[in-house]
């Protein structure tokens, strides 16, 4: 009779081990995301254009005058672009931790949506006036956050990118690398200027002004995200955020003056 022996202990999350996850997943991910941007952005400046005559769409149709099928390139779209909170919470779990660790969990739903809505309305309307003056000196392309054909799953599509963005995002910039890095022996100011910084880096496709303005929300995010031990707020605000400028873009394109 065969015995097994008892599966060996994985090893404890030392600084180097905890810098090569931070690696791996960021490289499937944002940190991907933001190397492609900073390419993007070097092809605007050196495109014969100035940078607020170029377009950086956010939500755009993948397969023009063919509906049903941009309908499932959209949705299939956004499941892959969150697939990497699925490696992130299969690590926090191998670390004997869960998503739950970082505060994305619905245990305080109330304080969460009150939160949420309150760094919404805070970063939402300055970032607008923000963008507005940036892209109005020249140093921004001129952001589209939605291009969708009007039919009847637009709006559906604009929400569950909004969503996509809140949870992809916090889950990763804000409650992971900033739980990871306080494990590595960072400190609080340091870990969230680097995932500021990360922030910012990945939405340099849209220019200058979208890299310092996402920078700035990221210090905010960080510094909430540290104070109160939760990412779902986090969450809130930001499906708030481009769940408005994304839908409030679709309806108020071509009607008002002062949108480009």
């Amino acid at each position: 009779m065969s015995t097994q022996s008892p599966p060996a202990a994985l090893p404890a999350l030392t600084p180097r081990l905890i810098g090569a996850e931070i690696f791996v997943v960021m490289s499937v991910s944002l940190g991907a995301s933001g190397l492609i941007a900073l390419i993007r952005l070097i092809g605007a400046l050196t495109a014969p254009k100035e940078l607020k005559s170029q377009q950086a769409v956010l939500v755009g149709s993948m397969a023009p005058g063919r509906p049903w099928l941009d309908l499932s390139l959209q949705l299939a779209q956004i499941a892959i672009a969150v697939a990497p909170v699925g490696l992130v919470a299969y690590l926090l779990v191998r670390s004997g931790e869960s998503l739950r660790t970082i505060g994305a969990d619905l245990r305080e739903p109330r304080r969460d949506l009150l939160r949420g809505a309150l760094l919404a309305a805070l970063i939402g309307g300055s970032g607008l006036a923000f963008y507005l003056v940036v892209q109005a000196v020249g140093v921004n392309l001129t952001v589209v956050p939605g291009a969708l054909p009007e039919v009847w799953w637009q709006v559906p599509v604009l929400l569950l990118a909004a969503a996509q963005n809140g949870v992809l995002e916090e889950v990763l910039v804000a409650g992971y690398l900033l739980h990871r890095l306080g494990q590595a022996g960072w400190s609080p100011w340091r870990a969230v200027v680097v995932s500021s910084l990360l922030r910012g880096s990945y939405h340099l496709y849209q220019g200058f002004g979208g890299f310092v303005g996402n920078v700035v929300m990221g210090v905010v995010f960080g510094r909430a995200y540290q104070r109160w031990g939760r990412t779902m707020p986090l969450i809130v605000a930001h499906t708030l955020i481009d769940a408005v400028a994304f839908v409030g873009y679709a309806f108020l394109r071509g009607k008002v003056s002062w949108l480009p």
